[in-house]
């Protein structure tokens, strides 16, 4: 909750200033804060009271434990809980962040360094407190001073709620980017919103997905600093209305309307092995006026509180179901609200230093879009240069060209966000008039260069058909300095099919180097140090250092060892410890009673047809199935599996709960069935998230990335499978292939047509030469016949409409048929599934395998990747804070 607006939505060009510039008590101009009278000795006063660093010896360290408990929370000693203890003890981390925070924010004012922001609608940013205490240096002096109350630090990691600001990959980068720009002492914020609910928390109810709100705010969240002086306002609707300036010149404006207010949480985020400490800026919600007294007074009392639900809607969940007109408009304005928030903020923190022209703003700003939800950036960013700052058109079209940077995550076209023009008409008028004169401009220049045609057409910021709307993905390549995609082969698919028309326009201008790759990656420290501490704890053994989690190549040096059996001993010491973890997992969510001495086989990530689980699925029926008729003896020569499945799908997505719900069936079949069940058994684990993922993740023996060659764009789950020692059976998609031509052939297992070969597939159906695999229509049968409906006629009919589509041959690769080729690749899978159980079953030759890739890993750390960001595309420079003086441990 915040206080009224001070906006008047009949006015215009306000934005970029704080709600705190304004006087509440006055309409007239915004004023400055006044100094105190006499204010000198007392400020000295305070400064040397702040000069020194709270202490972090054990028992400093328990007496603000202790503080916390009696002042913070009003606990006395008597009523002391775990719960009170994690609170207790957050709060005397945070202080410690807090510290950090504001003295790396003063450092990069004090250097006027060039800061890179990044925004996202997504960060996946798991627990907080065990990762502080990592990169704080803070483990070991808190973990003594708890034992000393009491307490067990790891007791009292699982009383965090995982924030649910995220659905996937693209929000767990996010999150690992954060960590690796503050790591490196690069001075970088990220911006998003605060979902109240976050996706969504999954539950299984009689297999099937039901989504109920994760409202992860239920508890106070020590990790985030309201920020109510941080308030801007975010427009929709009104009208632009052209007028003339104080210099006679011609301008518009956008008046009307209602105005949102965005509140800023701030999440320092504090890098591993620096003094640094960055932030993660989030947005909220908030109505212009809390609380219609007349109308309550009126006895209407739903309008009373109209204004606050409608705004606060913003703010809600991430991606709201949009199957319908009133989602759509509803993820336009989220979108729009955070980039709304984000620039004027971003700007004014520019603007703030003395004498500062507007021609230096690519010298010392860096806007990335992290995928389409964005880029309303490039429209936003020239009405507030043009409108709001009164630039001219063509400096300020050069500077968002110069200052804005794109991030493609996606291969398919369909992916890319367009907006229909009669909905930006009525929410974002201004907006769609920037776009309109953007176009106006950019196809005069296009019919100079090429005539009137379709490649003018496919080049425009507007389409026609099947809706007339404005394309996001266009408005983002034009609008921007750099555009790349996040894995070798995906950068090439933006360039020779996504964004193909605009590659060729930039090659013909001579911009030979607009499309860069930026492979992905992930942070080793959430990774492997927190994930998988006994892990960590052998490669700082061998090693002699920590120094590894800044620089993995360091772990190449153990590849001479990979062979070595104590080194292999201890390494299957470790894999056997996150087995056993997971197993705990398990048998404690009541998911499975499962064997850690199988092999772990893994398929974790966004439920959805191109990432196939549905093509697991068929292999695990046809394992099943082969288990089921081979006789005794036959059965123990089978090597025993655990397969797990996780992931959410889209509240929409009928497709993706079916695949869900033919999951548990089949575990139902198979774990109930005593003739298989001891050498296959199978789950879904519900409701993925980060703390869930490490549990899962350093336990795999093998992980599936399984999506049809061309489709992904690079994956991230296939790097933390195996910076863990998991191997991967997997496509030439993605990440997958780079991950292989870092760690060798022999630690991934391929099957699959390759992305050149797809359209000669396709060709071939659609002539009727799509054979099914004899093995494959025994799995079809074997559904349609009912063995995995269980009875339900519902679930029955899903299952079939599945395999039916399928076995539409002449359609395989569209969408009225085998869309992502399950049945092409079926027969290779199978093969290479059977070649994991031949080389898992020499564990020695496994294990060397499984050191090998893990330890070849560096190339998919977020430090390499955030590196080239800021060189390539960024062009900053780390800023590391200086060390505090140590005699005194006063502050730098």
């Amino acid at each position: 909750m915040t206080t009224s607006s001070v906006w008047d939505p009949n006015a215009a060009n306000f934005e970029m200033q704080r709600k705190a510039s304004f006087s509440l008590f006055s309409t007239g101009d915004p004023s400055e804060r006044p100094m105190p009278k006499g204010s000198g000795d007392t400020h000295e006063k305070l400064w040397a009271l702040m000069q020194s660093y709270k202490a972090n010896d054990v028992e400093s360290v328990q007496k603000d434990i202790v503080a916390q408990v009696e002042y913070s929370l009003a606990c006395t000693r008597f009523s002391f809980s775990k719960e009170d203890a994690y609170r207790a003890t957050s709060l005397a981390v945070r202080d410690r962040l807090l510290e950090s925070f504001n003295d790396t924010n003063d450092w990069y004012r004090e250097k006027d360094v060039k800061r890179a922001y990044y925004l996202s609608a997504e960060y996946l940013l798991g627990r907080a407190f065990q990762n502080a205490l990592v990169n704080l240096d803070l483990e070991p002096p808190f973990k003594d001073a708890l034992t000393g109350l009491g307490f067990e630090l790891e007791e009292l990691y699982p009383f965090e709620a995982d924030p649910g600001l995220g659905n996937g990959g693209l929000g767990r980068l996010a999150a690992c980017f954060l960590d690796s720009m503050a790591t490196l002492s690069l001075p970088c914020w990220g911006y998003g919103i605060r979902y109240s609910y976050g996706i969504f928390k999954q539950d299984i109810i009689d297999g099937w997905q039901v989504e109920k709100p994760d409202y992860w705010l239920a508890k106070p969240v020590p990790w985030e600093i309201p920020r109510p002086d941080v308030t801007y306002p975010v427009r929709f609707g009104g009208r632009i209305e052209d007028y003339s300036d104080d210099k006679g010149c011609w301008r518009t404006r956008w008046v009307g309307g209602e105005i949102i207010q965005a509140m800023a949480y701030d999440n320092p985020i504090p890098g591993f092995d620096t003094y640094n400490t960055n932030n993660l800026r989030l947005w909220r919600a908030l109505p212009s006026e809390e609380f219609d007294f007349q109308a309550f007074n009126e006895f209407r009392y739903s309008e009373a509180v109209d204004q606050r639900r409608k705004a606060e809607d913003l703010s809600a969940v991430l991606y709201p179901n949009d199957d319908e007109y009133a989602g759509k408009v509803l993820r336009l304005k989220q979108q729009y609200f955070f980039v709304c928030a984000s620039l004027q903020d971003l700007l004014r923190e520019f603007i703030r230093k003395p004498d500062r022209k507007w021609s230096e703003l690519p010298a010392k700003v860096a806007v990335q879009m992290n995928d389409t939800h964005p880029t309303m950036a490039v429209l936003e960013m020239m009405r507030l240069l043009v409108d709001v700052q009164k630039l001219g058109w063509d400096e300020a079209w050069n500077l968002t060209r110069q200052t804005c940077n794109y991030t493609n995550h996606t291969v398919m076209p369909e992916a890319l966000e367009k907006w229909p023009v009669d909905m930006m008409q009525e929410l974002l008028p201004r907006h769609l008039n920037i776009c309109g004169e953007i176009n106006k401009r950019f196809m005069e220049e296009l019919t100079k260069m090429y005539g009137d045609g379709p490649k003018v057409w496919g080049l425009s910021l507007f389409q026609e058909e099947p809706f007339k709307g404005i394309r996001m993905g266009n408005i983002a390549v034009l609008g921007s300095n750099k555009i790349n995609g996040v894995a070798a082969l995906h950068t090439e698919i933006v360039k020779k099919e996504t964004f193909a028309d605009f590659y060729q326009y930039y090659l013909a201008k001579g911009e030979k180097d607009k499309f860069v790759n930026m492979t992905n990656g992930v942070t080793p420290r959430r990774w492997v140090h927190c994930a998988n501490r006994p892990l960590s704890d052998l490669y700082t053994k061998y090693l002699g250092s920590h120094k590894w989690l800044v620089d993995m190549n360091l772990l190449k040096a153990l590849q001479k060892q990979k062979n070595d059996p104590g080194m292999q001993k201890e390494w299957m010491a470790a894999k056997r410890q996150a087995k056993e973890r997971l197993v705990a997992y398990l048998k404690g969510n009541n998911i499975l009673d499962a064997d850690p001495d199988t092999l772990f086989d893994c398929q974790f990530k966004r439920i959805h047809e191109y990432k196939r689980q549905l093509l697991n699925c068929f292999y695990i029926i046809y394992r099943y199935m082969q288990i089921k008729q081979a006789s005794p003896s036959e059965r123990s020569k089978f090597q025993k599996r655990t397969c797990l499945i996780g992931g959410k799908a889209a509240p929409a997505y009928q497709n993706a709960k079916t695949i869900i719900k033919l999951v548990g069936n089949i575990g139902k079949i198979v774990n109930n069935d005593p003739d298989v069940s001891p050498y296959l058994k199978v789950a879904f684990v519900p409701n993925y998230s980060v703390t869930a993922a490490q549990a899962i993740i350093p336990a795999s023996d093998i992980s599936e990335h399984i999506s049809t060659a061309g489709t992904e764009a690079s994956g991230t789950s296939n790097m933390k499978f195996v910076m863990n020692g998991g191997l991967i059976i997997g496509t030439m998609d993605g990440a997958n292939i780079e991950i292989r031509e870092e760690g060798g052939q022999d630690t991934m297992f391929i099957f699959g047509c390759l992305e050149t070969d797809v359209d000669g597939i396709k060709a071939k159906a659609k002539e009727g030469n799509y054979p099914i695999d004899g093995r494959l229509q025994q799995v079809f049968d074997c559904i349609k016949k009912g063995t995995f409906s269980l009875g339900d006629d519902t679930a029955h009919g899903k299952f079939c409409g599945l395999v039916d589509k399928l076995c539409n041959i002449t359609a395989a690769g569209t969408w009225e048929g085998d869309r992502y080729l399950l049945i092409n690749d079926f027969p290779s899978y199978v093969a290479a599934q059977e070649k994991v159980d031949k080389t898992y079953a020499d564990q020695a030759k496994w294990c060397a395998l499984s050191i090998q890739a893990a330890t070849s890993m560096a190339q998919f750390s977020t430090d390499r990747t955030i590196s080239e960001y800021a060189k390539v595309i960024w062009e900053i420079e780390p800023a590391p804070r200086p060390a505090p003086t140590v005699s005194s441990s006063s502050k730098a």
